[in-house]
């Protein structure tokens, strides 16, 4: 995509989307593997690896601490030297936009004791640390942060760790992580006490590189999840599946557009990341996995989606774990639905790049759906004759930039995106990516069928 390329209009997809598409790597599985790989006991390859904005941050930020990176595109050789090989930074670190980074990189830096100050962009500053330095602080390390310890920049100053169990108020899997990758090198066992299943990338990944990590309770609701002590971690070379978050776009535009059929090749499909196929087949989608092997740590296969005709669902507490970063397009799916769809307990949307509650309300109300807001979630009354048009201010959200792509797609007339600009935060080639499929983008000020196949 143009980087200069401010915002365009989506056309509709009147022919439908057909053809298959490869996801670019997994962006939760690429910063964990240059996060781990800085600390493994050698050199580690990471293939797939997702060039992003938000993963070339924690590139950035590993080469800050003394760690080797030799960058070849997809293909990255991480020079580890264990937790040893961390020195101190000569100044701030900048994550970006990357919660992600802002959140793992505590946990990795805990036993280190040395000062590191990280700080990123406006929305950065505005994401919640606390529930990441309070247990870091039970477990020994010197934390603080704006607003009482709540607000980036933080600063934090490791040193001797001793295990603890912690209970989480909500699901995180960043906030799970932090705390495990502390209790790595913590004394004694670590256990975390998740009210719902959350995305378990770090646990594959330690076990992966020789560590024990062990969770108790089912796979799809509360649990507690424990790590023991790891001398040395030894990963062999990493391979990054696609990333099902970026694939899903792909997969609600089919189910919304008639006389699509996409497959989508090299998905993860680890179990923790794909809770929207479960939505989606309650809501009666055409959907088919087949599962194909093993990319490292994680599971891969394909994933066919085509147009169906929808009913409305709820989406609860315990499922939102499972497709947080999914529900934008689960809100926008319902809207297309047959009946009243209702999202509950995802309070969470309101601390990500934006308030995608209220930035879906808004957007949602923008194509002449009704929906009511509440402070945890939503409901959407789905109208299944679809939407005219509309416009989509992305407030430099990557995944509203995406969905406002996608209802334009589906729409009868098209729908203008403010900014595509974030796309480079996960999914670079997005726009190339939909017209490869079928679709079309007009650049600002041009008619409708501007710019396409």
């Amino acid at each position: 995509m143009n980087d200069a390329l401010m915002g365009g209009l989506f056309p509709p997809a009147r022919a439908g989307l057909r053809g298959s598409v490869r996801p670019p790597g997994d962006k939760s599985v690429s910063h964990r593997a240059v996060l781990m790989g800085s600390v493994n006991d050698g050199p580690v390859i990471v293939t797939g690896f997702l060039r992003s904005t938000d993963t070339m941050a924690t590139v950035a930020a590993v080469r800050a601490l003394g760690v080797q990176v030799d960058d070849h595109g997809d293909r990255l050789l991480v020079h580890g030297a264990g937790w040893e090989g961390l020195q101190e930074p000569d100044d701030v670190i900048d994550v970006g936009n990357s919660g992600t980074l802002l959140r793992l990189l505590p946990g990795l830096l805990a036993p280190r004791d040395f000062l590191c100050v990280l700080t990123g962009d406006a929305s950065i500053r505005r994401r919640p640390m606390g529930r990441v330095l309070e247990p870091l602080a039970a477990m020994g390390v010197e934390v603080a942060g704006r607003c009482g310890d709540s607000l980036p920049p933080v600063v934090v100053r490791g040193g001797a760790l001793r295990g603890i169990e912690y209970r989480m108020p909500v699901a995180s899997a960043q906030v799970k992580s932090a705390i495990l990758l502390a209790g790595l090198r913590a004394e004694g066992q670590t256990s975390v006490v998740e009210p719902a299943a959350s995305r378990d990338h770090t646990e594959r990944m330690i076990r992966y590189g020789g560590g024990r990590a062990e969770r108790d309770g089912p796979v799809d609701g509360p649990g507690v999840v424990k790590v023991w002590p790891l001398e040395r971690l030894k990963m062999d070379g990493l391979t990054v599946p696609g990333d099902f978050s970026s694939a899903a776009f792909f997969l609600v535009a089919a189910l919304l557009i008639p006389g699509s059929d996409i497959s989508v090749e090299n998905v993860g499909l680890n179990p923790t990341r794909t809770g929207l196929l479960a939505v989606i087949e309650r809501m009666g989608g055409q959907i088919t996995v087949e599962r194909e092997d093993v990319c490292g740590p994680e599971p891969v296969g394909t994933v066919t989606a085509r147009w169906s005709e929808l009913e409305a669902t709820d989406v609860d507490a315990d499922e939102v774990p499972g497709l947080i970063d999914e529900l934008p397009l689960f809100l926008l799916a319902a809207a297309r639905a047959d009946g009243i769809s209702r999202l509950r307990g995802a309070a969470e949307l309101r601390a990500k790049e934006s308030d995608r509650l209220e930035a879906m309300a808004t957007l949602l109300r923008t194509l002449d759906i009704r929906v009511t807001e509440y402070p945890d979630g939503m409901d959407v009354e789905g109208d299944p004759q679809g939407w005219a048009g509309g416009e989509v201010e992305t407030r430099a959200d990557h995944r509203l930039a995406m969905v406002g792509a996608v209802a334009g797609a589906a729409s009868r007339h098209g729908v203008r995106v403010d900014d595509l600009r974030s796309l480079n935060v996960s999914y670079p080639g997005f726009v190339e990516a939909l017209v490869g499929l079928g679709g079309e983008m007009a650049a600002p000020g041009s008619g409708s069928r501007g710019v396409g196949r």
